[in-house]
């Protein structure tokens, strides 16, 4: 793919052949991960007619290794651990205590600059569209939805640009329905199947928030 701005068409695309009825039905909302999963939301939002909104998603690192993630977190949801990673790099609870009260000071820091006031655009009986530009081990999304099913929407559907088998066999069965444009055998990381694959400023988060047409 070029971009997460063709991802998003794609999965538009996707999700309408799929079912025409999530167009202009006033159910649907649309929720992108911040920060990577809103420019590929917006488009998906558009072309169905819907509201956007992000959902916030930090991941939780290994403090030996914070690139490598032992979970995540996300608003107003308990944490998302793998279990297997704390045993094997002999995480203490006080350290991943540590670890998850950082990142839900940033949870709050983005919260409050991404929406500028806005309340958060409701779940409950909405067919919630929750949207990433990709999955590698699937916690961050894992982390979305155990928030998402606490706000009770009718359907809960996933929409990813691209994703490793592996992560499409966890996620699928937690929601409704799952839509993937790609899923390559030889995955190794989200950004190598974009041709365009730059960081999203929360700048750019909260310009496309701002300019959502519903």
């Amino acid at each position: 793919m070029r971009d997460r701005r063709e991802a998003g068409q794609l999965l538009a695309e996707a999700l309408i052949a799929r079912d025409r009825n999530l167009v202009d039905n006033p159910a649907t909302a649309v929720f992108g991960l911040a920060r990577g999963g809103v420019p590929v939301a917006w488009e998906i939002a558009a072309a169905l007619h819907a509201p956007l909104d992000a959902c916030i998603i930090r991941k939780l690192g290994v403090p030996s290794s914070p690139e490598l993630a032992l979970g995540a977190v996300a608003f107003g949801g308990s944490p998302a651990i793998n279990r297997q990673v704390v045993s094997e790099f002999r995480v203490t609870e006080q350290q991943l205590q540590r670890v998850v009260d950082a990142e839900v000071r940033e949870l709050t820091r983005r919260e409050q600059t991404y929406r500028a006031g806005r309340p958060p655009l409701g779940m409950e009986g909405r067919i919630a569209i929750l949207v990433d530009d990709g999955l590698a081990t699937g916690s961050s999304m894992r982390a979305a939805i155990e928030a998402a099913r606490t706000h009770k929407p009718d359907r809960l559907i996933v929409a990813v640009g691209v994703a490793p088998q592996s992560a499409i066999s966890e996620i699928a069965p937690l929601v409704d329905d799952l839509v993937c444009v790609s899923t390559p055998t030889d995955f190794r990381a989200v950004g190598q199947w974009y041709e365009r694959f730059e960081q999203v400023a929360d700048a750019t988060v909260c310009s496309l928030l701002a300019r959502s047409t519903t």
